[in-house]
Formats: C-alpha cells, structure tokens, sequence
C-alpha cells in the first residue's frame, strides 16, 4: 500500500489514545475529537453530532468548546479517548494512556476505555509500565495479559 492508502487505513480502522494526549492547542476539544473525520475530508451533521455524543459520554458535555489549556490532564485524557473513538476502529491502541494521570484519573479513564470499548466493539490494546492498570484492564476484560521483561515474552 502507498503510504496515503496507509494513512487511510489506519484513520479508518485504528484508533490510538497516547500518553501525552496530542491534542491541538489551537482546536476546542469537540474540533480535536473530530480531527479523523477532517482527515477524511468529510464533515458531516451526523458526524459532529457523534462527536458531542461521545464529549458527553466521557462527561465533558459542557467543556466541548474549551480549549485543552482550559481543561485538567484527565479531561484531556477523556477528549483523545472520545478522539480515539470517533470512527469506531476496529482496534484501539493505547500507550501508557494513564501516565500522566494522578490514581482518580488514571482509574477514570480506564473505567471509561473499558465501557466504550465494549459499546463499540473495539479491540483493546493498552500497553502500561502500571501492574494496577494491566489486571484492571485484563480483569475487566477477561482478557490476555502480556508482559516483555528484559526484552523477552513473559505471560
């Protein structure tokens, strides 16, 4: 695949929440929410309305015009997991989405990765240095639990 097929591709089925958020300073976090479907070159009714739908399923329903200078780090946090869900990927990669957070937020946050994920459908792939993190996730999840130590597969 050429390397804008790549992008698609992943736009269209990968959704990724990283450890630093990445949201554009410059964007209201319903604008940042909204960025793959501005990849995607469409932007439709149905779509903002999802994207407020999914503001409000993380509880920022009223902080959807702010921007991320005006929001806490667990806000931030709940608009790249609404971002990340935004099209419905088929897998969604998280690296080390609680990192930055303080023990609340961090639960919060994988609270909420656990219930859309399930709404969606989505796989769910956390990668976390965090024991407390990884079996809240597996536990929840009933899932696979993988560990790398010293660059070696541990399960």
């Amino acid at each position: 695949l050429s390397g804008a097929r790549r992008a698609d591709f992943r736009n269209q089925h990968i959704g990724f929440v990283f450890q630093d958020h990445c949201l554009l300073e410059s964007c209201s976090a319903l604008d940042n929410v909204l960025l793959p479907v501005l990849a995607g070159g469409r932007v439709e009714d149905s779509l903002v309305e999802r994207g407020r739908f999914l503001l409000d399923r993380v509880g920022l329903q009223d902080r959807q015009s702010h921007l991320p200078a005006e929001l806490s780090g667990g806000e931030r946090q709940r608009v790249a997991v609404a971002r990340a869900l935004m099209l419905c990927p088929a897998v969604l990669l998280a690296d080390e989405p609680t990192g930055q957070l303080d023990s609340q937020s961090a639960v919060q946050v994988i609270g909420l990765l656990n219930e859309l994920v399930d709404e969606t459908g989505s796989l769910l792939c956390i990668v976390t240095h965090d024991e407390s993190i990884a079996e809240r996730v597996a536990g929840c999840r009933q899932g696979r639990r993988l560990c790398l130590s010293d660059g070696r597969l541990v399960t």
